[in-house]
């Protein structure tokens, strides 16, 4: 493995499963190497290493979208408010209550936006964020380390404000930054900005006192991407998205012709995962030989998170599974009816 987008940072193996493939704005603890010998796990690596293989919790920082016009400004802040009903606090630390609170955020926000005379007629006026984390996370510890989270990242730059949401099991809060920064320039998140979120957000829990942790999904064995957004919503609706439609009709197509077409990304994440696992089994090699006590039980629970790893499954292989499931005993498709009852229809 290389360490992808910072060629020049000497870190031991272990460290590169962790990273992201793009140049981040700011390192993290762990991606400081030892002064003395880089190949050696420095405390916060180490610390890392143990939060994955217990399987901390894992925090979820999204972008939902973004407001490009004052009405939809103000109908996003209505529904992170429930038109005012929940307490919304801004980057001065001040409490917006009931309606008239809501209505002086939007006012001030949309002067702003008004007087913005840089703006594309297209851009975006804010960002919304969600932070979340599993159920059974205490709720106050969640909503304290976004605040300290927006301090952070936000604080001196941006105008924002964050709302909490308890009527989900999973404790979240909604977080609306206003693009236009304080000093003329506009925030524009990309993939490493939010890798950098999730490690800020994990870290504040961990002030706080509770588990979490923020790592790729190749780190803990899994290289399906989660549903999207969209593709979700498609579903929900009892419609089939069409880019999965395709990939169905592909695999029926295979399935006649016998033969496999070739899609040389399924070949890199199974590489890209054979990496993965082996840089963990050399870490776990490295601990076990340690004089050290605390070393070699590190490395057991190394050797069993890996032992627990899912199997390497790439979305053609769960609609592989899928189809087999809709095979008949007779080895023909399923007639429309029985598809039905499968819940897996092939269109």
């Amino acid at each position: 493995m290389s360490g992808e987008g910072d060629g020049d940072l000497e870190l031991p193996p272990i460290s590169y499963v962790w990273r992201t493939p793009v140049r981040r704005p700011k390192r993290a603890k762990w991606e400081i190497s030892d002064p003395i010998d880089s190949s050696k796990l420095t405390p916060a690596m180490r610390a890392k290493l143990q939060r994955i293989v217990a399987k901390a919790p894992e925090v979820m920082v999204k972008i939902t979208g973004k407001t490009k016009t004052v009405a939809h400004l103000k109908s996003h802040l209505e529904y992170i408010t429930r038109n005012g009903e929940l307490t919304a606090e801004t980057e001065t630390a001040a409490m917006m209550h009931g309606r008239q609170g809501l209505r002086d955020i939007q006012e001030r926000w949309a002067d702003d936006a008004e007087l913005d005379g840089s703006r594309r007629r297209d851009g975006p006026l804010s960002h919304n964020v969600i932070l979340s984390m599993p159920p059974g996370t205490n709720p106050i510890a969640v909503k304290d380390a976004v605040r300290a989270f927006a301090i952070e990242t936000f604080g001196g730059e941006h105008d924002y404000v964050f709302v909490q949401h308890l009527d989900d099991e999973h404790p979240h809060v909604h977080l609306t930054v206003r693009s236009l920064g304080y000093d003329g320039r506009r925030l524009n998140p990309r993939k490493a900005d939010l890798a950098t979120w999730r490690e800020q957000f994990a870290g504040e829990l961990r002030l706080r006192g509770v588990e979490a942790e923020a790592t790729p999904r190749r780190a803990r064995g899994k290289v399906r991407k989660a549903e999207r957004g969209v593709v979700h919503a498609i579903k929900q609706r009892g419609e089939q998205p069409r880019v999965e439609r395709l990939a169905r009709e592909e695999i029926v197509k295979e399935s006649r012709s016998g033969k496999r077409s070739a899609h040389p990304w399924e070949a890199k994440t199974r590489e890209r995962q054979a990496d993965v696992r082996e840089a963990y089994r050399q870490q776990a090699e490295e601990l076990r030989r340690s004089q050290n006590a605390a070393d070699r039980e590190l490395a057991k629970q190394v050797a069993q998170f890996m032992a627990d790893m899912p199997e390497v499954e790439t979305k053609r292989d769960y609609l592989l599974k899928e189809f087999a499931k809709a095979i008949g005993k007779s080895g023909q498709p399923l007639r429309r009816e029985d598809k039905e009852r499968e819940k897996g229809p092939l269109r």
